[in-house]
């Protein structure tokens, strides 16, 4: 049995009492800090086509942020712009993009490898929400896993932009 607990009359967001097992707000919590910190990124780039597509790809993922709720409200032809803007930059970062590197570099190559890690965080809390039983579209999952991958070799593009050396990881796993 569980007691009825205390919601706060000053509560930042509807949503936060939401049971522990309801991902949905932590998606949404997730969406609107990737958000945040692409707008730090953008604040911290100087070329401005660069500074527009950040701006547009915050707009995107906060376009994402309602999708396990309300559902997704992306298109098709957003997520092809996604995928051209990748392949781009993938263009753009040269032979670097064929090796396991370190997190570091530059400040802007950082803020691009934390929201990597984030977009993949968006992965697989997309997945977990699926294995309880809930739907989610497809195109959310191809949207977080290309974010991954574009702020992956902009982490790249800028640290050869500021030249920057990527430093290699060896695993001595694999």
């Amino acid at each position: 049995m569980t007691d009825k607990i205390y919601r706060s009359p000053y509560e930042a967001y509807p949503f936060l009492s939401d049971g522990p097992d309801d991902l949905r707000c932590d998606f949404e919590l997730m969406t609107d800090g990737m958000a945040s910190v692409v707008g730090l990124l953008r604040s911290k780039v100087t070329d401005g086509d660069l500074r527009e597509e950040l701006l547009w790809i915050c707009e995107l993922v906060y376009h994402m942020n309602p999708a396990l709720r309300t559902g997704l409200k992306v298109t098709a032809a957003e997520k092809d712009r996604l995928l051209a803007a990748l392949e781009r930059i993938r263009c753009e970062a040269g032979d670097r993009k064929y090796r396991f590197v370190m997190t570091q570099g530059c400040e802007t190559a950082c803020l691009a490898h934390i929201l990597r890690v984030r977009s993949k965080e968006l992965v697989r809390l997309i997945y977990r929400h699926v294995h309880q039983g809930h739907a989610a579209d497809p195109l959310l999952l191809d949207l977080s896993n290309l974010l991954s991958g574009y702020f992956f070799f902009l982490a790249l593009k800028l640290n050869a932009d500021e030249g920057v050396p990527e430093v290699d990881f060896v695993s001595r796993n694999y």
